[in-house]
């Protein structure tokens, strides 16, 4: 194996799991958090009801720092090329991209955007809400996967993009929590 060993080695594996049924649904759930957008409402409905609004609060929150963290930080410093740049290294098999990207996210790989929102926002849900949590990880983690089916990221990446998700989610309950019992706190 060449360039990245393990990574490409895996990414081949998932390349031979493409299937008729299963390549439309990972597209969906892959688009469907192009720009966090399903994770947004989320944490949008769970703001505006009151007896869900810490949730949605810590939700939102998460996202803004995943974001900073990564989009506005990490991937510019990293400038790591997305797999499907070194396909002409796995024996000559280019691969066919099932989604299109712009040629301005070729350096953008490191790490996964869609990982960091979608463990932002499931962390921050099981938080509070346990079933509902536990939904929210299982669609997280077929997202994080998706982009992996699709050739888009990294093992890595994806790996990266959890545990900061995760992170950031932490962050934000605690900090949701303290705002809460501070207006507690003031109100008597």
């Amino acid at each position: 194996m060449t360039y990245f060993g393990w990574e490409m080695e895996l990414l081949r594996v998932i390349q031979e799991l493409h299937t008729q049924l299963l390549t439309p649904v990972l597209i969906f759930l892959s688009w469907i958090n192009n720009h966090g957008e399903f994770w947004i409402l989320t944490g949008l409905i769970l703001t505006i009801i009151p007896k869900t609004r810490k949730c949605g609060i810590s939700v939102l929150l998460a996202m803004l720092f995943g974001t900073l963290i990564t989009d506005l930080t990490l991937k510019g410093i990293c400038a790591r090329p997305r797999p499907y740049y070194y396909t002409e290294y796995m024996d000559g098999n280019h691969i066919r991209l099932l989604i299109e990207m712009k040629e301005r996210e070729l350096l953008r790989s490191f790490p996964s955007g869609h990982s960091v929102c979608s463990f932002a926002a499931a962390v921050s849900i099981l938080f509070y809400y346990r079933k509902a949590g536990i939904a929210a990880l299982i669609l997280a983690f077929l997202i994080a996967f998706s982009r992996l089916y699709l050739f888009v990221h990294f093992p890595t990446d994806v790996l990266a993009g959890i545990c900061i998700g995760t992170l950031c989610a932490v962050f934000s309950c605690m900090l949701t929590g303290r705002l809460y019992a501070g207006r507690k706190g003031t109100k008597q």
